[in-house]
């Protein structure tokens, strides 16, 4: 399962053989150029110490002179070769990958935590790059040199080559089997602990202010430190297995020094080496020992480079699998837009329905990767909702109820547990999950609690939803969501950068921004969940009002909020209780 998982690495980079083939070229000259070194160099003093005519040394000098600059030349040039393969190839893969991604069922993507997704469409993936720098290349390059250095022993003693050949490559596969052990135990006990820290770590820097207030701040801390000290502990293991793995192969390649310093003596002073040669033979393993020192490091990168493949590529099948459906014709767009205009209308026919609908979030994997049973979220309904065109509703109840699971559900970002969600379309309604991506993100858009500003311009936060819109467009949706004299008032106006997660802005003026974005898609039905957070009750009351009163915008609404006060504006009020029952009216 290991080399299959890194035979559809190697084919996902798909490296160009040519360019290959010159890393390992390259490389191996590099390595070459460090044994000819230490071989001509040792013949040199050898040969000094006789103290011939110095004309019978120039070759040699020159020759020393040319290995020693050749040798650092080439080292660089390697570099720049396999670095070109590795960036080429992880090119293709990260672009596979996210638009792998971007089309996928989005339970995909929700199953999955954000620490996980950060590890797979980051670490792994430059983890997968280094397969090809730090693992393949690495191998070829050193066998093809300890290759050549044992049989350049070996054209001036032929038993110190056989002796030399043996020695290293027996050197080389012990240590990559000891290396390859400590690493896949590393991975094996370390994975889990570096997914847990990477989770924890972005909820404390994502959410240190809302943890701190409700007072469990501490608590995700202890996590996340235990889960560093069970990875420091996990890479102490391994690093004790590659120490030991380092410690054999400078004892293997001493012993193959030592017998091959032995047969040189022996055949010299039966005549059948002249003195000269002893030290060529007895400094030449030495220089082919540093290629053995690399065997350990490239094993590991196999071993990690294997499990990165693994993420990655096992997410790019599950995103790849196509969305179930029970219809075997696909239907066309509900509207179909293959050029859109500048300002492209709302969709007012849009009509959402949900008939005996139950949903929940996927199984989490908290639990199970600590070996308990799999966690999963009450399910909420069942709910039956007839949406036509401009209707307003407002879904009520406490935190922890559901009401974002069926924003999410309605939005076809999670599967429904039971039930159907139809949109209509040309011929009569249609499943959501059998629609087009892009069909229905004009037609259904959801702005989540926790939607995110970029790091970029106030311009461009908005043109997110529609790339076509001018600044007077902008302007003016601005105004709608109370956000225009603000705007205005900016020393750049539009041009004003937003820092990431919005965090130059205020609460409410971040709530607003992603208002006027959802505004901005002009899609027929809008969800907003928890639209009012952040604004003071007053506003909040006057903005649930236009929302829900139709003033704001003609779309349908189905509006989560905790305020309560200008309920009466909405055509329906749905409330949940704790357990994600729907509540009778009234």
């Amino acid at each position: 399962m290991s080399r299959h998982w890194l035979v559809r690495a190697l084919r996902a980079l798909d490296p160009d053989p040519r360019r290959l083939a010159l890393a390992v070229l390259v490389g191996t000259a590099a390595l070459g150029s460090a044994i000819g070194l230490m071989a001509t160099s040792a013949w040199l003093i050898s040969r000094a110490a006789q103290q011939p005519p110095v004309l019978y040394l120039q070759v040699a000098i020159v020759a020393t002179r040319a290995l020693g600059i050749s040798r650092g030349v080439l080292r660089y040039t390697e570099r720049l070769v396999g670095h070109d393969v590795a960036l080429r190839g992880v090119t293709t893969v990260r672009e596979r990958l996210y638009r792998a991604l971007a089309e996928a069922d989005p339970a995909v993507i929700t199953g999955l935590r954000r620490g996980d997704l950060l590890a797979r469409v980051g670490g792994d993936l430059d983890l997968l790059a280094d397969l090809v720098v730090r693992g393949l290349l690495p191998i070829a390059v050193t066998l093809t040199s300890l290759i050549g250095g044992a049989a350049l022993v070996a054209l001036v003693l032929p038993e110190a080559g056989a002796v030399v050949a043996a020695t290293l490559l027996l050197a080389g596969g012990l240590v990559s089997w000891l290396a390859a052990r400590s690493a896949r135990q590393a991975e094996r006990d370390g994975d889990r602990a570096r997914r847990e820290l990477s989770a924890e770590v972005l909820t404390v820097l994502d959410g240190a202010a809302e943890l701190r207030v409700a007072g469990v701040l501490a608590p995700r801390l202890a996590r996340a430190a235990a889960a560093e000290k069970d990875l420091g502990r996990a890479r102490e293991a391994a690093a004790r297995t590659g120490a030991w793995s380092l410690g054999v192969a400078t004892l293997a390649t001493g012993l193959g020094t030592v017998v091959a310093t032995a047969l040189a003596l022996t055949a010299t002073a039966q005549g059948r080496l002249a003195p000269v040669w002893i030290a060529v033979v007895a400094l030449t393993p030495l220089a082919a020992a540093e290629a053995v020192g690399a065997l350990p490091a490239a094993a590991v990168q196999l071993v990690r480079s294997r499990g990165a493949a693994e993420r990655v590529l096992a997410l790019i099948d599950t995103a790849a699998d196509p969305r179930p459906s029970e219809h075997p014709q696909p239907h066309p767009p509900v509207y179909p837009q293959p050029h859109p205009p500048l300002h492209p209308p709302v969709h007012p026919q849009a009509h959402l329905r949900a008939q005996a609908l139950r949903c929940a979030h996927p199984a989490t994997r908290g639990t199970a990767d600590r070996g308990g049973p799999p966690e999963r979220e009450h399910p909420v309904g069942p709910l039956t909702l007839d949406l036509p065109p401009g209707r307003r509703i407002a879904l009520i109840g406490p935190s922890g109820s559901g009401k974002s699971t069926v924003l999410l559900t309605l939005a076809g970002m999670l599967p429904p547990r039971s039930g159907a969600i139809t949109v209509n379309a040309e011929g009569g309604p249609v499943p959501v999950q059998d629609l087009p991506e892009d069909a229905l993100r004009r037609t259904v858009h959801l702005t989540a609690e926790d939607a995110h500003l970029f790091t970029t311009t106030l311009r461009e936060n908005l043109r997110l939803a529609d790339p076509f819109a001018d600044d007077e467009a902008l302007l003016e949706v601005l105004d709608r969501v109370g956000l225009g004299t603000w705007t205005r008032s900016l020393p750049q106006g539009l041009d004003t950068v937003i820092g990431s997660g919005g965090r130059d802005v205020s609460g409410g003026e971040r709530r607003r921004l992603l208002l006027a974005r959802a505004l901005l898609t002009r899609a027929g039905v809008l969800l907003i969940d928890e639209g009012t957070e952040h604004l003071d009750p007053r506003s909040a009351d006057e903005l649930v009002r236009t929302l829900l009163d139709g003033s704001l915008t003609p779309a349908t609404v189905v509006l989560v909020t905790h305020q309560l006060t200008a309920l009466d504006a909405a055509d329906e009020v749905i409330a949940l209780s704790a357990a994600g029952e729907v509540l009778p009216p009234g």
